[in-house]
C-alpha cells in the first residue's frame, strides 16, 4: 500500500482537524481551500483525491527551490541511507566536515565555519547567541515586519502579534524599519551584539533594498563593534540568481544563516555559517556549549551537498536569471493589462512579490490562483503582495504557462474585487 490516498480526503481532513489543528481545517474549510497534498513532482502538486493539479510557487519559502522530489536529490538520500544513520553530534563526522567544506567555497570571505541544525528558527536562534557569546553584549536589532523563525531568540526578533501570546521573552531586542540605516544608528549602543536583517523580507512584502543599504550596515556594524547577521533562509542558495542574496551587494557579513532550500525539499537540515574569527567563541568557552541531536545527521549532509553540487554547476544560476527576466519582461504586459490591480513586480532574481493596489489584494490573489491553479501566498505583513517563488527548476515553457495562470487569476481577482472595467 502507497502513502498516499490511504483515507477518503473527508477523513483525512476530520482526522487532522480533531488529532493536529481543529483551527486549520476550520481556517481553509471557511476559504473554499481544502486542498491536500498527494502526488507531488516538478512544478507540480496534485490533490490527494487526484481531482486538482496546482503550480508550486511559492514553494514554502524556497523549501522546493529544486522542485518536488527531485530525483538527484532522491537518488542521492537513498543511496545516504544504504551506509548512513543519524551519527553522533559530539563527535567528529566526515559527512559534515564534507559539506562544511563545500559551504565554505561557496561562501563570501572568510565565511569558513558552519554549524548544523535541524531548521531556520534553530540556526537562527544559534546564530544570536553565537553573536551574544562572542561580543559578550546582548542586545539585538532586527528589521519591523520580518521574520526569523517562532524559537527562542528568533521569536524575540519578530513581531510583537507573535511574540505577545507567551509573555515576556529575552530582554534587548528592538526593531527598526526595513532600509532605513539612520535608524540602525540610533538604536545601536555599547551593549548591541548583533543586526539581524533578511537580505529581501519575504512577509514585508519583498522590498528590495537600495545599492547601498547593506554595505552602509556592514560599515556601521564594524564601526561599532557589531555582529552582522545576514537571514538567508529564502533569498540563499541560488534563489536571487546568485548563490547568496548578499551577494548582489559586495559585502560579507560575520554570519549567515541557510535553510529551507538547504532540505532538498527531502530532508530537513540548516546552517549558521560565520567568519573564522567568531569560531574563536567555542575554544575559548566550551566545544560542547551548543549541540543539536539532530542537526546535521550524517544520513542528511550528503542530501545538502547535492543541492549545493546542482546550483553551482555551471549554468544554473544563468538558468534562474533568464526566467527571472522573462517573468519581468512578462509581468510589465501584465501591468498594461490589468492596470486596475496590478502594481508591478518586486524582483530580485526569482525572490519575487506581486504588487497589487491594496490590501484586500492578496487573500483574493490567493483564492483566484487556486482556482486557476496555483499556489500563492500573500505576505503577512503587506497584504498588497503575493509571494512569488516558483522552483528554480522552473523551464522557460513551464514560466510560460504560469505567467498564464497569473493573467487570468488578476483577471478573476479583479472580478471578485468588483475592480474590472
Amino acid at each position: 500500500m502507497g502513502f498516499i490516498s490511504q483515507f477518503p480526503k473527508d477523513e483525512i481532513i476530520a482526522m487532522f482537524h480533531d488529532h493536529v489543528s481543529s483551527a486549520k481545517a476550520n481556517f481553509f474549510k471557511q476559504i473554499n481551500l481544502e486542498f491536500i497534498y498527494g502526488k507531488r513532482e516538478g512544478i507540480y502538486i496534485w490533490d490527494v483525491d487526484g481531482k486538482k493539479q496546482i503550480i508550486n510557487c511559492h514553494c514554502n519559502g524556497g523549501v522546493y527551490n529544486l522542485g518536488h522530489r527531485n530525483p538527484r536529490i532522491i537518488k542521492k538520500l537513498t543511496e545516504s541511507m544504504a551506509e548512513l544513520d543519524i551519527g553522533n553530534e559530539h563527535q567528529v563526522s566526515e559527512q559534515k566536515a564534507i559539506l562544511a567544506k563545500k559551504l565554505a567555497e561557496l561562501s563570501p570571505g572568510d565565511i569558513n565555519y558552519a554549524v548544523f541544525s535541524t531548521g531556520g528558527g534553530e540556526a537562527v536562534d544559534l546564530a544570536l547567541k553565537l553573536a551574544r557569546g562572542y561580543t559578550k553584549k546582548h542586545k539585538v536589532i532586527s528589521a519591523k515586519g520580518g521574520y526569523h523563525g517562532h524559537t527562542g531568540f528568533a521569536l524575540a526578533t519578530g513581531e510583537e502579534r507573535y511574540r505577545a501570546p507567551f509573555g515576556p521573552l529575552a530582554p534587548g531586542f528592538s526593531q527598526v524599519p526595513f532600509g532605513d540605516v539612520e535608524e540602525i544608528e540610533k538604536k545601536i549602543d555599547a551593549e548591541t551584539a548583533a543586526v539581524i536583517l533578511e537580505t529581501i523580507p519575504a512577509t514585508l512584502g519583498m522590498p528590495v533594498p537600495d545599492d547601498d543599504y547593506f554595505p552602509q550596515v556592514r560599515d556601521l556594524c564594524t564601526k561599532k563593534g557589531v555582529a552582522m547577521v545576514i537571514d538567508e533562509v529564502q533569498t540563499g542558495l541560488g534563489r536571487t540568481g546568485k548563490i547568496w542574496g548578499i551577494d548582489h551587494f559586495g559585502v560579507v557579513p560575520d554570519i549567515i544563516v541557510t535553510a529551507k532550500g538547504s532540505s532538498g525539499g527531502i530532508y530537513p537540515i540548516a546552517a549558521t555559517l560565520f567568519r573564522e574569527e567568531l569560531e574563536s567563541f567555542f575554544g575559548n568557552v566550551d566545544p560542547f556549549i551548543h549541540v543539536s541531536t539532530f542537526g546535521g545527521a550524517d544520513v542528511g549532509c550528503p542530501v545538502f551537498l547535492e543541492v549545493l553540487n546542482i546550483i553551482s554547476e555551471p549554468g544554473f544560476l544563468d538558468h534562474v536569471n533568464k526566467i527571472a527576466d522573462l517573468f519581468a519582461s512578462e509581468f510589465e504586459r501584465l501591468k498594461e493589462k490589468h492596470p486596475e490591480i496590478l502594481v508591478g513586480l518586486r524582483q530580485l532574481g526569482l525572490m519575487m512579490g506581486i504588487e497589487m493596489i491594496n490590501e484586500h489584494c492578496g487573500l483574493v490573489m490567493s483564492l483566484a490562483g487556486y482556482n486557476n491553479g496555483l499556489l500563492l501566498i500573500y505576505a503577512n505583513h503587506d497584504k498588497r503582495v503575493s509571494q512569488f517563488l516558483p522552483p528554480l527548476t522552473t523551464t522557460e515553457a513551464e514560466a510560460r504557462e504560469i505567467v498564464n495562470r497569473i493573467d487570468k487569476s488578476l483577471a478573476e481577482a479583479k472580478t471578485m474585487l468588483g475592480l474590472s472595467k
